[in-house]
C-alpha cells in the first residue's frame, strides 16, 4: 500500500483548502493601535509586534489580572496607571489590602490614605446620596461580612436605627442632602438601639441586643475607624490623581472589607452622578488587588461597576493569585484578562475552561518566568482568529529588575518532593523596595542589601538574605514581619532563623 498519493487539482480548488492555520495572535491591525490613544504593553512573542491597548473596540475598559506572588501583577498595575495617566489624564483609585502600593503611590507624588493610622471615614457619610440610599448599601455590606441576613428581626432593627439617625440629625430619608450638613456616625446608630434596651419594653430583648453588639464591632475605642467624623473626601477621590487607600493597618479581613465596599459604593454614586461625557478615555481606573472578600461576593459594587462601567468612563482593575477568587460575574464579563505564570494545575483548568485557550497556550503560561504574560481581549464584534496571545514580558517605565529567593535548602524531602510547594519567590525591584521603606529600613541598609544582591547575580537563599538583614542591624521583628508580607508561613520562617547567627 503506498503512503502518499499525487493527485492532480486546479488551483482554484486548492484556494478552497485550509493548507495553514493561523498562529494564535491577532492581526496586526487589532494590536497596534494608536499611540496617543492607547496604552503600550509590550511586544507579542510570535510576529514581535508592539501591543498597545486601548478598550475602544473592546467589550469594556476592565481588566483581570492573575498570576502568583511576584509573577509581575503590581509591575503591570503601576505601569498601566502610569501609561493611562499620561494618555488620558486617568485618575486612580487604589484599594490597597496590604499596603503594598503606598510606597510607590508617595514616589510618584500622590495622594495615600492610611485608615488606621490617623485616617478615618464615616460610613454614613452621604457625598451627596439620599439617606435611603446610603442605608440600604450599609445593610448591604453588613450582610456581605455578617450574618444579619439570617436573623430578620435585627435586620430590620438595625435598619430602622439607621434611618432614625438621619432623621434625628434633620436629613430627609428620600431626599438629596444639603452639602456641609455635617451627618450621624455609627455610635449615633448603636445609641438609639442601646437607648431601646434600656427602655425595657421590646418584645424580643435578645434580638436588640444582638444588633448591638454586631454594630459595636466597628465603634469600640481604638477601633472606630468607621464611626467618627471622616478625615477625606470620598466623594472627590475619582478626581484627584493618584490616591492609594491603605487598609493594611485595620485589624483584620472584616475591617479591610468594609472599608472597601465603601469606597466602591462611593465610587459608583459618583460615576452614576458624573454620567456620560464626550471626552476619550477613562476619567478613572479603580484598583482591588488581593481583595477577596470583595471581589468575589456578587453582591459587591465592584460587580456593578464592571457592569456599568464602560458608559461612564469607569474602569476597574482587580488582580489576584487565585483566579478563583475573582467572582464569575466579574471575571466573564471583563475585557482583558492578563494572565501571568500560574503555579496551580487547578487555577490553569479554570482559566482554560473560562476563556478557552489551546493546550499549546496552557504549556506556554505553565512555563512564563517573570513578567511573560498570556492576554485575552473580548472584542465588541466576532473575529475570526484566537482571542488569547502570548506577548515577550511586560515592558514598564522602569526595567523589570527580577530577585530570586529560594527555600529549597530548609524543606523536607516530603516538601521538595511536592510539586504544590513554591520553592522560588521572585520580587520585581520596586516591589522589594517598597517593602523595605514600610519595613522603615534606614537607605543605606537597602543600599547594602541591594548591593549584595546584584553581586549574587540577583540569586539568593533564604538564609543568606536573612543573614544579609541581620548584619545590617534590622531586627528580627521587622524581618520576620517582611517574611510574612511576601507569603513565607511562621514554620518557614522559623527554620529560616536556626540557621541565622
Amino acid at each position: 500500500m503506498s503512503l502518499v498519493r499525487v493527485q492532480n487539482i486546479m488551483s482554484n480548488e486548492l484556494a478552497k483548502r485550509t493548507v495553514f492555520s493561523r498562529p494564535p495572535e491577532p492581526p496586526q491591525e487589532y494590536l497596534l493601535n494608536d499611540p496617543t490613544s492607547s496604552i503600550f504593553i509590550g511586544i507579542t512573542k510570535l510576529f514581535s509586534v508592539p501591543f498597545t491597548w486601548t478598550f475602544a473596540n473592546l467589550t469594556n475598559p476592565h481588566v483581570a489580572v492573575v498570576g502568583i506572588t511576584g509573577a509581575g501583577k503590581s509591575f503591570f498595575v503601576k505601569t498601566f496607571l502610569t501609561r493611562a495617566s499620561y494618555i488620558w489624564n486617568t485618575n486612580a483609585i487604589i484599594i490597597d489590602w496590604a499596603g503594598e502600593y503606598k510606597a510607590w503611590v508617595k514616589q510618584s507624588g500622590g495622594t495615600v490614605v492610611a485608615l488606621g493610622k490617623g485616617d478615618y471615614i464615616n460610613i454614613m457619610d452621604l457625598s451627596g446620596m439620599k439617606p435611603i440610599d446610603r442605608s440600604k448599601q450599609i445593610m448591604n455590606s453588613l450582610e456581605i461580612l455578617t450574618d444579619i441576613s439570617e436573623y430578620p428581626e435585627q435586620k430590620r432593627l438595625t435598619v430602622e436605627a439607621i434611618e432614625q439617625a438621619y432623621v434625628n440629625f434633620g436629613f430627609a430619608s428620600a431626599e438629596i442632602p444639603e452639602m456641609g450638613k455635617e451627618p450621624p456616625t455609627l455610635k449615633d446608630v448603636i445609641g438609639l438601639l442601646e437607648e431601646k434596651v434600656q427602655e425595657g419594653t421590646y418584645e424580643y430583648p435578645a434580638e436588640l441586643e444582638n444588633a448591638v453588639y454586631r454594630l459595636r464591632q466597628f465603634a469600640r475605642e481604638g477601633e472606630d475607624y468607621f464611626s467618627r467624623k471622616s478625615t477625606i473626601d470620598l466623594g472627590k477621590l475619582s478626581s484627584s490623581g493618584l490616591v492609594a487607600i491603605d487598609l493594611s493597618s485595620l485589624p483584620d479581613e472584616k475591617f479591610r472589607a468594609l472599608a472597601a465596599l465603601f469606597i466602591l459604593q462611593t465610587l459608583k454614586e459618583k460615576m452614576r452622578s458624573e454620567g456620560w461625557s464626550a471626552a476619550k478615555g477613562l476619567k478613572a481606573l479603580v484598583v482591588l488587588d488581593e481583595a477577596w472578600k470583595v471581589a468575589s461576593d456578587d453582591r459587591s459594587d465592584a460587580v456593578t461597576i464592571v457592569r456599568e462601567g464602560r458608559k461612564y468612563q469607569f474602569g476597574l482593575i482587580v488582580a489576584s493569585q487565585n483566579p478563583t477568587d475573582i467572582n464569575e460575574a466579574i471575571f466573564s464579563n471583563v475585557g482583558t484578562t492578563i494572565m501571568l505564570r500560574i503555579k496551580f494545575e487547578k487555577f490553569l483548568d479554570y482559566l482554560q475552561g473560562s476563556l478557552n485557550f489551546s493546550g499549546f497556550m496552557r504549556k506556554e503560561i505553565s512555563k512564563f518566568g517573570v513578567g511573560q504574560a498570556a492576554i485575552d481581549m473580548s472584542f465588541q464584534t466576532s473575529v475570526q482568529f484566537p482571542d488569547v496571545f502570548l506577548i515577550e514580558r511586560i515592558v514598564g517605565e522602569i526595567p523589570l529588575d527580577v530577585y530570586t529567593v529560594t527555600i529549597a535548602e530548609i524543606l523536607s524531602q516530603q516538601e521538595l518532593s511536592d510539586s504544590n510547594v513554591q520553592k522560588e519567590y521572585y520580587f520585581e525591584k520596586i516591589d522589594l523596595n517598597s517593602k523595605f521603606i514600610q519595613a522603615e529600613l534606614s537607605s543605606e541598609a537597602i543600599n547594602s542589601i541591594f548591593k549584595e544582591l546584584d553581586t549574587r547575580n540577583r540569586l539568593i537563599d533564604i538564609r543568606s538574605l536573612v543573614q544579609v538583614m541581620v548584619n545590617e542591624k534590622v531586627s528580627k521583628e521587622t524581618i520576620v514581619e517582611l517574611l510574612r508580607s511576601v507569603g513565607l508561613s511562621d514554620a518557614i520562617i522559623t527554620k529560616v532563623f536556626v540557621y541565622v547567627t
